[in-house]
């Protein structure tokens, strides 16, 4: 039986049992208590003594200099004297006890000793805040097992974007949460949502931050390229505050009981799409924003006005780098050099990885693209990159010698293999 730790109620409930002459097994019972445990109390009682463990000093009491020096040099300087429990990270002071000071107790006896030696955390009351019209957008995921046609029952991952305003929520289907499947859901749900809001706020997935959390962190490269592209602010909340963004919190679990997956068989995944947009009209033609009082349909087609739109919403990608392009005006990538048109030469560009194809862009107009992963390690278009007018900074490369485009006109004949003898006439045919 486990141990349990009885509450003064039932300290006294035992002795009003006992006094009415009910053995101590059945105390025990009633209790969910061990036979020791009722004796105990019972004779502690009889001696005018309370609970003995109550006055036990703690283990990691011995501990006590080392666990304040410890907090004193991980606290913010510009924080309260005293810090509060929640803000001390213990597991990681748990770990420097173990490393430094050979600890030989649980993790938990310094939790129970930290949270002792500190004040009680503050009661901190939530601020409500309604957005205006096309400032904000949330996000999240969230997970389903859905029975497919042929597939069975399988994982399906539901991309949900609320707009913070008019509770406009849109849910994109996915097979995965990666960097692909991220970019492309943000695509979907922004052309059923209408535009591009001034913000989205997210979590501190990786497909967002890649390192730290919250307005601090570190953003993805690939997705503040993404957002700087589509015309939005990367917004990251707090690590496990969920309340930051709680309006889309709350409709996951509204779309959850608006759609009943559970009861469902559906064709395909675009069927499920199909049905899942339908609800969600639906939803939105019934529900009541609270900021408006209209339904959300309603506040949403006034807000739609005052969402961005982009002339095109790129490509998914998962990878994106900033390059300088070389005087052979050629940028890597992954191990693999890709040419560039020559006007770009010096200037630095963005490359991106979608699914299929590597494309190069600069001030986020695409230049030129190629096929991604291939087995050759240079890829040149000799026509757009090498070929056209120059401008007031680069002049156009040197044209081809005549021997160089002669051979380049055999190349271009799908002869198999030639003789060398044969290219060594052409030479001597061109140098006369």
């Amino acid at each position: 039986m486990p141990r349990k730790v009885l509450s003064q109620e039932e300290v006294v409930t035992m002795l009003t049992l006992k006094e009415k002459g009910m053995s101590n097994k059945a105390i025990a019972n009633l209790l969910g208590v061990t036979e020791g445990a009722v004796r105990y109390r019972l004779r502690r009682a009889e001696n005018g003594q309370g609970d003995g463990r109550c006055q036990k000093k703690a283990f990691a009491a011995k501990y006590d200099a080392e666990i304040r020096s410890w907090v004193r040099a991980h606290q913010d300087p510009e924080a309260e004297a005293d810090p509060q429990p929640h803000e001390i990270q213990v597991r990681a002071l748990y770990d420097w006890l173990v490393s430094e000071h050979q600890y030989p107790a649980s993790y938990r006896s310094v939790l129970r000793y930290v949270r002792k030696i500190f004040p009680k955390a503050k009661l901190r009351p939530f601020r409500r805040v309604e957005m205006p019209p096309g400032a904000q957008a949330q996000v999240d995921w969230f997970d389903a097992h859905v029975h497919l046609a042929g597939e069975g029952r399988c994982k399906l991952y539901g991309f949900i974007m609320t707009l913070s305003h008019s509770r406009k929520t849109a849910v994109v289907w996915r097979r995965g949460m990666n960097q692909l499947h991220w970019h492309a859901a943000h695509n979907e749900a922004f052309r059923r949502l209408g535009g591009v809001p001034a913000v989205v706020r997210i979590d501190n997935l990786k497909t967002g931050i890649v390192r730290g959390s919250g307005p601090w962190g570190k953003r993805n490269p690939a997705y503040q390229e993404y957002a700087r592209q589509v015309g939005f602010h990367i917004d990251a909340c707090l690590v496990r505050q969920a309340h930051h963004k709680g309006k889309v919190e709350r409709r996951v679990r509204d779309v959850r009981n608006l759609l009943g997956l559970e009861q469902r068989v559906f064709e395909s995944l675009e069927d499920l799409q199909a049905y899942t947009d339908e609800r969600m009209a639906w939803a939105a033609a019934h529900r009541r924003c609270p900021a408006t009082g209209k339904t959300v349909e309603e506040t949403w087609l006034s807000e739609r006005k005052l969402l961005r739109q982009p002339e095109s919403l790129p490509n998914p990608f998962d990878k994106s780098v900033l390059r300088e392009v070389s005087n052979e005006c050629l940028v890597s990538f992954e191990g693999r050099c890709y040419g560039v048109p020559f006007r770009y030469c010096g200037l630095q560009v963005h490359v991106r990885g979608t699914a299929t194809e590597v494309e190069i862009y600069h001030d986020g107009k695409k230049l030129i693209s190629y096929p991604r992963g291939t087995e050759r390690t240079t890829l040149v278009d000799p026509v757009l990159c090498y070929e056209g007018p120059g401008d007031d900074r680069v002049a156009p490369p040197l044209p081809l010698g005549k021997l160089s485009q002669r051979i380049l006109e055999i190349a271009s004949a799908n002869v198999e293999c030639r003789s060398v003898d044969y290219y060594a006439a052409i030479a001597e045919e061109v140098g006369r």
